[in-house]
């Protein structure tokens, strides 16, 4: 038991050391971490729980339970007016540590404590889950569900007997899709359906699904989630659903949405970094586990990674983050595939195939380390000297783990890019990317506009549209076009006008044909990385003497 704990307390300091570097200090991310924050900002403005907005706009397209989630963080750290970022992403860190915690219980019942523990570090450590738990967004909370789901569903599959009602399992599956169901809609359930097809179809019996009891559960699920389905049904009168369902989710199924569509195989090959550092003996990995299918815990698992990964390669829509809820179980085979090579080095790891294997999974550190250096030297046009410590760190990785694997000493190369991953990460997430002030174009606008505002700031944009800078000005904050924008300087005197460089002589035009007098107060240029291009911006305001005697 002392033991247990130890295992718990040394994922949750790995998980603290990989997800609070940068947590308070990386700006808000367009565009959907800052549409989720800006909707649930307006939640708390309004006090309407049910309907969910960003501005005037009803946002129909992911259930309540994100926006509860980070509201209720949001009022506990009484942060709403102070525009900060960090309270929103608090459900994401929260929920990829108990997604690594919960894997540790899963992964030590399944295959053993080791197995448990280093499939969890893994998985805590992975690109794409560190990336998901400083993003206000969906995807880290719903994972928590999405394992405890599957980890009841594995103890029903795997217990000995099956005759005992565990009403344990029971109840966690089944308020596991209804938590799963208010954060992301199908998502939690489709994974739980999609391994329990597969492992029906393998072994041709239903007798283990009994556990289930599936009227009830469903009941149970159904008493959770539709209160507030039924509410929002009636507040939009439908709409919801028919824009979530119909708009939403049958579009990115039927066709790539909103320029996001990929051939199969795009996330087999985002593995190499978004899997990262797991990534360098996944494949080892799922060949050892196929020949070992006859064993029912890792015949669970691979009921859990295939027909959900292959899925998601099928969906013409494909986004990176839609591929973490198997990634985990992908973990847990890594780190069973590690310790099954010790004590003695494993074979099979100086072949062609596998010396090309290791570069390409490899090479993910040494192009972080490149990053830490470029981005201020492309962005800001600046050396950063403390970019060179996770640079170095890298190339100590990518060479010493290297060496490593290939020599056939995965427990070496596991340490190496576990502990390498931490120590390349923390910094680069903490001061370098958050101090490239070329990358957060809102952010410097929105200081900007603090500086020369009186009160409280009231902008118009044009073409600039960005959700990040609606969050860090404020609901009021108006995006439009170039003549909208000095009609609003005509009626807001006190306000201030955004202009990119394109539309500088068409906002003027219109400001003149107003007899609006404007002058530059400021002026900004940064990447749209959004948009994938560089932006000119200006700062107008009114003339304050030709502007009274206008009034």
């Amino acid at each position: 038991m002392v033991h247990d704990l130890k295992n718990y307390l040394l994922l949750l300091l790995l998980c603290l050391c990989l997800y609070l570097p940068g947590l308070f200090t990386i700006p808000p991310i367009d565009r959907d971490e800052a549409r989720f924050a800006q909707a649930t900002s307006q939640m708390l403005e309004s006090g309407d729980f049910v309907q969910i907005r960003f501005q005037e706009e009803p946002r129909n397209k992911k259930p309540i339970g994100i926006y509860w989630l980070q509201a209720a963080s949001v009022a506990l750290s009484g942060t709403l007016e102070k525009r900060e970022i960090w309270p929103y992403r608090i459900p994401s860190l929260l929920g990829a540590i108990l997604s690594v915690l919960f894997l540790y219980a899963i992964g030590k019942r399944f295959l053993g404590v080791n197995a448990g523990l280093l499939g969890a570090a893994f998985c805590a450590s992975t690109i794409l889950l560190v990336f998901e738990a400083h993003n206000a967004t969906t995807d880290a909370a719903l994972l928590p569900t999405i394992l405890a789901a599957q980890g009841a569903l594995g103890r029903l599959y795997l217990r000995d007997d099956r005759e005992k009602p565990d009403t344990a399992a029971f109840l966690v599956f089944w308020i596991a899709q209804a938590a799963g169901i208010l954060i992301k809609g199908p998502i939690t359930p489709l994974i739980s359906l999609l391994t329990i097809g597969w492992l029906v179809a393998w072994d041709r019996k239903l007798r283990w699904l009994k556990g289930l009891r599936p009227l009830w559960g469903l009941a149970l699920t159904a008493a959770i989630a539709s209160p507030w389905a039924i509410a929002i049904g009636l507040a939009t009168k439908g709409a919801f659903f028919q824009q979530s369902l119909g708009g939403d989710l049958l579009s990115k199924v039927a066709a790539g949405q909103e320029s996001h569509g990929f051939v199969p195989g795009y996330y087999l090959l985002l593995a190499f970094v978004t899997l990262w550092p797991a990534s360098f003996v996944a494949i080892p990995a799922l060949s050892a586990s196929w020949k070992s299918r006859s064993v029912p815990a890792i015949r669970f698992c691979l009921a859990w990674i295939i027909p959900a990964w292959v899925l998601f390669e099928l969906v013409p829509t494909k986004l990176p983050h839609y591929i973490l809820p198997v990634y985990p179980a992908l973990c847990l085979l890594a780190a069973k595939t590690v310790l099954e090579a010790l004590p003695s080095p494993a074979p099979g790891f100086r072949s062609w195939v596998s010396r090309f294997y290791c570069a390409s999974c490899f090479a993910v550190p040494v192009v972080l380390g490149i990053g830490a250096l470029a981005f201020p030297a492309v962005f800001d046009k600046r050396f950063e000297p403390l970019a060179l410590l996770p640079a170095a760190i890298s190339i100590g990785v990518a060479v010493f783990g290297a060496r490593a694997y290939l020599s056939g000493r995965l427990a070496r190369a596991t340490v190496t890019a576990i502990v390498g991953s931490v120590l390349l990460l923390a910094p680069l997430l903490q001061w370098i990317l958050p101090g490239v002030d070329g990358l957060w174009l809102s952010r410097t606008v929105a200081n900007g506009a603090r500086e020369r505002a009186q009160g409280k700031v009231m902008l118009a944009s044009s073409p600039y549209h960005e959700p990040s800078l609606v969050f860090l000005l404020g609901t009021q904050t108006l995006t439009t076009s170039p003549g909208r924008s000095a009609l609003f300087l005509k009626q807001h005197p006190e306000g201030m006008a955004l202009i990119g460089a394109a539309e500088d002589n068409l906002f003027k035009s219109e400001a003149l044909r107003l007899g609006l007098p404007v002058h530059v107060v400021g002026s900004f240029r940064g990447f749209r990385y959004s948009g994938g291009r560089y932006m000119s911006l200006r700062l107008y305001t009114v003339d304050s003497e030709s502007g009274s005697k206008g009034d």
